[in-house]
């Protein structure tokens, strides 16, 4: 068993053992193990005429709620082990939002940089069409996540409508679409800007002058950057996939390593900035550290040497849950994963409902529903924690645990 999903295992067990008096032991068994799990294989071939073999998952986590939904992400590392976690805090996720979902997640085992555009979509395509028996509007409702966008989202769509021949459900089956094939606005900036809300909320608004670096300048990094700094919030290091920069002295940071990434896929050449290891950026001194890449990038060793006040998770599970205990004593407040986030997926279902009905929101609208929602969420998480005396991230597992719980028994199930 990998070490996410003992991770995901041990957090679940913290939360079960608090709950036992509210959830049944079956409704906890539920949690340990998906509905479905679905392996998809196809060759494609190249342009120099070479034959690959594309590896794919799909894993439908929990449907109690409604629908499966999640990400599907292009990376090497995806497996099915990474994707039922995945999927087992989408339905956390939804459920600590009340939206009318389960979980769901997948993706392809492929780096998307090794590919040209024309094959790029081609896998999509062929990958989609492979999806298509097991997905629909009511079914399970894939998103973009690491490695895919809104591009990817409309070739699939696109794809989708030739095999279904039913555009109107074609486009509410998949969300983070493009705005001409049906997106939201405002979905692309939505996780990142949750993160900042949650963020701005755990401060209690004094957020003027506090310091943040953040892992990852994607497009959660990149936005939670962009929020904070507009609420006169300081960067002060920042990391990606080429390496860890000081940027203390720089001067709007989102605008100087935004048009770095957009020039060249990286920020490796910010000029003025300090280059930085691993351990030199996690135990830089601020008031929130933010972590936008992958799981598991904070063991023991780095929470031991963290120096600030909170954590907020913009990435899936990027914190070992040994290193979370460390953090736990020495008061450093975790904003985790299924409450930070979820921004994204509230959007998504904002995009479903505005597909749906046919009716599309001006952007204010869209960021007025989310704001409410998002800080109404977050007061909600932390009245739970407070009944139970327990950790943010406990507190939001104790909640989902209940809802699909009580749900179950509606059901008898």
């Amino acid at each position: 068993m990998s070490k996410v999903i003992n991770t995901l295992h041990s957090q679940l067990k913290k939360a079960y053992k608090l709950s036992m008096s509210r959830v049944r032991e079956s409704t906890y068994a539920s949690f340990m193990s998906p509905q479905n799990l679905i392996g998809i294989n196809f060759p494609i071939r190249k342009s120099d005429n070479s034959i690959e073999m594309i590896k794919g998952y799909r894993v439908q986590h929990n449907n109690a709620l409604g629908p499966y939904k999640g990400g599907l992400r292009f990376h090497k590392d995806v497996d099915m082990d990474e994707a039922t976690a995945l999927a087992t805090w989408m339905t956390i996720k939804c459920a600590v939002q009340d939206l009318p979902y389960g979980g769901g997640k997948g993706g392809l085992a492929i780096n998307p940089r090794d590919y040209n555009a024309s094959e790029l979509q081609t896998i999509s395509r062929e990958f989609s069409a492979r999806l298509s028996n097991y997905i629909g509007p009511e079914i399970d409702i894939p998103a973009p996540d690491v490695g895919t966008n809104s591009e990817i989202m409309d070739w699939m769509v696109d794809e989708h409508t030739k095999i279904t021949r039913n555009i109107f459900d074609s486009k509410s089956t998949y969300t983070g679409k493009s705005l001409v094939n049906g997106g939201s606005l405002w979905r692309e900036e939505a996780t990142g800007y949750g993160v900042a809300l949650c963020i701005k909320e755990a401060l209690g608004n004094d957020v003027k002058d506090k310091t943040f670096i953040v892992q990852g300048f994607g497009n959660v990094g990149s936005y939670v950057t962009k929020t904070l700094e507009s609420y006169g919030m300081k960067l002060i290091a920042v990391g990606d996939h080429t390496g860890y920069y000081g940027v203390s002295n720089l001067n709007n940071c989102y605008s100087t390593l935004s048009k770095l990434q957009s020039k060249h896929g990286s920020i490796n050449e910010v000029e003025g900035a300090v280059i930085l290891n691993k351990t030199q950026f996690f135990s830089t001194k601020c008031d929130v550290v933010i972590p936008c890449a992958l799981e598991l990038q904070i063991d023991e060793d780095i929470a031991n040497n963290l120096n600030c006040k909170f954590i907020a998770e913009g990435a899936n599970g990027p914190i070992y849950d040994s290193a979370e205990d460390i953090l736990k004593l020495n008061n450093i407040t975790v904003i985790p994963d299924v409450l930070a986030n979820s921004g994204g997926v509230l959007v998504s279902y904002f995009e479903w409902l505005q597909n749906r009905s046919g009716e599309y929101w001006e952007k204010d609208i869209v960021v007025q529903k989310m704001d409410i929602k998002m800080i109404k969420t977050y007061r909600k998480i932390c009245d739970v924690a407070e009944k139970y005396n327990c950790t943010l991230r406990e507190a939001c597992y104790i909640y989902a645990l209940i809802k699909i719980d009580d749900v179950n028994k509606t059901k008898g199930i």
